[in-house]
């Protein structure tokens, strides 16, 4: 049978082409919004719903499907307020043009962090000062923000530092940095129960692998043994980082490279394997 392509490629067929495409890309970053949150319980509670509703009109179950027809007629409203913070995390987002590029101020601010983290972190590792930071990307951390103690605070050198001093009511746990601010510190971590991370490694360093193991979160740890500086994301734990080391991954993580052409996760593989290749990696 041949085909029609005259009749394949048309002006209402590439519109209903990029319709499915939009509605897919709204999709997408919705279920990126949503992981590492509560909501994504709900939202699989949503889901089931709208499956017993179908299958109930299948079957022809006339009780259930008017159940079912109530709880999403009201369950509307109820979305809506109980998806409120994903909801306006989203639209801040979409008005910061965020989810399409990120412009110069924006990589200005990130560049402003990154050396705010180096002065604490190069403070801290000269006096063998433990420290924990987490840095939230594109996976909400929203669980484990509400375990911290809020701070909303502007990210300088010299509050961190004085959060991770010992024997102070912040030190114990993990700064959590969300949208170029420190919105909490003490916060709790998952462990990794992970047996390749190397046994003199501490609880530090397995909150940091933990949190990398359920989102995107790149996570800084000084070590209070040694002073040693290590990174974490996707899984992967790169020890003993020198100054430039650990800075040229963070503006790649971190700051949109001019070229515009690798996503930030292409970039830390890539990092990864240039240590690998330096024999950093342990």
């Amino acid at each position: 049978m041949a085909i029609d392509f005259e009749n394949l490629f048309t002006g209402q067929n590439a519109i209903n082409l990029i319709d499915i495409l939009v509605v897919w890309y709204v999709i997408y970053k919705l279920m990126m919004l949503l992981r590492g949150t509560k909501a994504v319980q709900l939202f699989k509670g949503v889901v089931v719903i709208v499956i017993i509703k179908i299958v109930s009109l299948y079957l022809g179950l006339k009780t259930v499907s008017w159940i079912t027809d109530q709880v999403i007629n009201w369950g509307l409203i109820a979305i809506i307020v109980i998806f409120q913070p994903e909801i306006r995390r989203g639209l801040e987002h979409l008005g910061r043009g965020s989810i399409f590029l990120h412009n110069k101020q924006q990589n200005e601010k990130q560049l402003k962090m990154i050396n705010a983290l180096d002065q604490a972190v190069q403070y801290m590792s000269k006096r063998r000062i433990g420290a924990l930071i987490t840095i939230q990307m594109k996976t909400g951390l929203e669980d484990y923000i509400e375990t911290g103690i809020n701070l909303d605070a502007e990210i300088t050198g010299a509050l961190l530092i004085n959060i991770f001093i010992p024997n102070t009511p912040l030190h114990d746990g993990a700064v959590i940095i969300r949208n170029n601010k420190i919105a909490v510190a003490a916060a709790y971590l998952p462990l990794s129960e992970s047996n390749l991370i190397p046994k003199e490694l501490g609880t530090r360093h397995r909150a940091a692998v933990g949190i990398s193991e359920v989102t995107d979160a790149l996570t800084i740890v000084v070590s209070e043994e040694t002073g040693g500086v290590t990174i974490t994301k996707n899984n992967e734990l790169i020890r003993d980082l020198t100054q430039e080391d650990y800075l040229k991954l963070l503006k790649k993580e971190l700051i949109n490279a001019p070229e515009g052409n690798q996503s930030r996760s292409s970039l830390f593989v890539n990092s990864v394997a240039d240590f690998f290749k330096g024999g950093k990696h342990q």
